[in-house]
């Protein structure tokens, strides 16, 4: 058998380039089709029980929903081609959802209205405007944040505009800012807006990078006590000035759950970039005793603490346990299975569109469908933290876990307040939830870690290695005649000095 000549054995045994990464954008189109799937069935089926009948308002709320996550795919595949798979269509499912609930609540509003001579002006048409903002904001940082690193050079500017943020429906007057009781609101001509939605991301940048910069510091121990290396006290300053301004925000803004998630959010992140466990244990100790601090002094949160221990005892009183007593009342209603879309009464409790929203999906939904909706939550979260520990960069990985930790501590937060785990405190479902700033503020999160997963996954630009010059074999080698030069002489014949 003849064997190749040496040149083509070479190209043959020569190394293959590298195969390209999948992008795996086809997988997030087919998923976010079975979506709109699940979301079109949805629509259908609480139209069929709330008006025995189809209507073109159908077709407009599903074409809109199509229409935008088309648009947030297309700029998925445009910017962010290696981010996770799974992220985007886990929020398309979550925000259509929340928009059949909202305009099943609608539904059944407009007819009180109705049979009372009322006018009544819909949500769920709102909350699609609101889902198209985000969806703009989401591409504005997609196109604008090529690279997550970059937010390192704003880090103490974003910590400034964040506290600012913070700090402003505070100082206004309570006209601009306060509703319900809670001055966390900023009240524009026209619109309203919650600062502390957008102030959470930006002080998530400024700790990643603080954290970046100084990680050296919380990592030195101090005395021991009882055999646990105790952090030194100078080294506690970020944290007791994050435990500060949580204070600050719960008494001069009555907000129990933004105050809870900003430190909550401060703790994991130290314990990410430290892996030391005393700094979970030292804040959580900070945590109780401003509790019991806060309950001793604020007769809000004592009223809070009532109505979670008995809402049946303070059920009549205003600010009292009605609101979570009916929202018990709808999730054992549902039960094992739900009444069924469309079939139950979840707008018999207050604020049933916005924080109380899960408990009409466990009312009509019931356990199993409430559970597969926390999973698609968890889901969300665990592909967010596998991007932040996969992204090769510190800030990254802090940001990333800080950003996925966000969404896992809203929910318990909301979740554990509707049944009675916890002790209410008023924030918005993420995604689920009627409201235009949580919306903004969670589709800009949703962005980041998008943004975060593409730089994991991407395949590092490395330059590739020169080949070596292939020389040809011996045997198709030319002979070259060299004239040895004279004795005495150089190559030119010339005599030598």
């Amino acid at each position: 058998m003849s064997q190749p000549p040496l040149s083509e054995a070479a190209a043959i045994y020569a190394s293959n380039p590298q195969r390209e990464l999948p992008t795996r954008r086809g997988t997030e189109l087919a998923m976010l089709g079975f979506a709109a799937f699940i979301v079109t069935c949805a629509f259908v089926l609480v139209q069929a029980n709330q008006e025995q009948e189809l209507s073109w308002a159908v077709v407009w709320y599903g074409l809109a929903y199509l229409g935008l996550f088309a648009i947030a795919h297309a700029a998925v595949r445009r910017w962010a081609a290696y981010a996770d798979p799974l992220i985007l269509p886990c929020v398309a499912l979550l925000n259509g959802l929340g928009l059949v609930m909202i305009y099943r609540i609608d539904l059944a509003n407009a007819e009180e209205a109705t049979r009372a001579g009322e006018d009544f002006a819909a949500d769920a048409p709102k909350q699609v405007l609101f889902t198209a903002l985000a969806l703009a904001l989401f591409l504005a940082v997609l196109v604008l944040v090529k690279d997550h690193r970059t937010l390192t050079r704003y880090g103490y500017t974003a910590g400034l505009v964040g506290m600012v943020a913070l700090a402003l429906p505070a100082l206004l007057p309570s006209s601009l800012s306060e509703v319900n009781g809670a001055k966390v609101w900023l009240k524009l001509p026209g619109f309203s807006i919650q600062p502390a939605e957008f102030a959470k991301i930006l002080l998530m940048i400024f700790f990643a990078s603080f954290l970046v910069a100084k990680r050296d510091l919380f990592m030195i121990a101090g005395r021991k006590v009882f055999g646990v290396e105790l952090p030194r006290a100078r080294d506690l300053g970020p944290l007791l000035i994050a435990a500060a301004v949580c204070l600050l925000v719960l008494v001069f803004e009555k907000d129990l759950g933004t105050s809870l998630l900003l430190f909550g959010i401060v703790l994991v992140m130290l314990y990410v970039a430290t892996e030391r466990a005393i700094w979970v244990v030292t804040g959580l100790s900070f945590f109780v005793v401003g509790c019991l601090i806060a309950y001793q002094l604020f007769t809000h949160v004592e009223q809070r603490v009532a109505n979670w221990i008995d809402p049946l005892a303070t059920y009549s009183d205003p600010g009292g346990g009605y609101q979570i007593a009916q929202g018990l009342f709808g999730l054992g209603t549902g039960g094992i299975g739900g009444t069924g879309l469309g079939a139950g009464r979840p707008e018999i409790v207050p604020e049933s569109n916005t924080d109380f929203i899960t408990a009409g999906l466990g009312e009509e939904l019931g356990f199993v469908g409430l559970a597969a909706i926390l999973v698609v939550y968890l889901l969300l979260a665990t592909r967010g933290m596998r991007s932040a520990l996969a992204v090769r960069d510190t800030f990254g990985k802090l940001l990333g876990c800080g950003l996925s930790f966000t969404i896992v501590m809203q929910v318990f937060v909301i979740v554990g307040g509707v049944t009675k785990l916890i002790p209410m405190t008023g924030i918005t479902t993420p995604f689920l939830s009627y409201g235009g700033s949580s919306l903004l503020a969670n589709y800009i999160l949703v962005a980041l870690l998008l943004r975060i997963s593409d730089a994991a996954r991407r395949p590092s630009q490395k330059p590739r290695p020169k080949q070596p010059q292939q020389q040809a074999p011996l045997a198709e080698a030319h002979t070259v005649m060299v004239q040895r030069p004279p004795a005495g002489g150089n190559a030119t014949g010339e005599p030598t000095a």
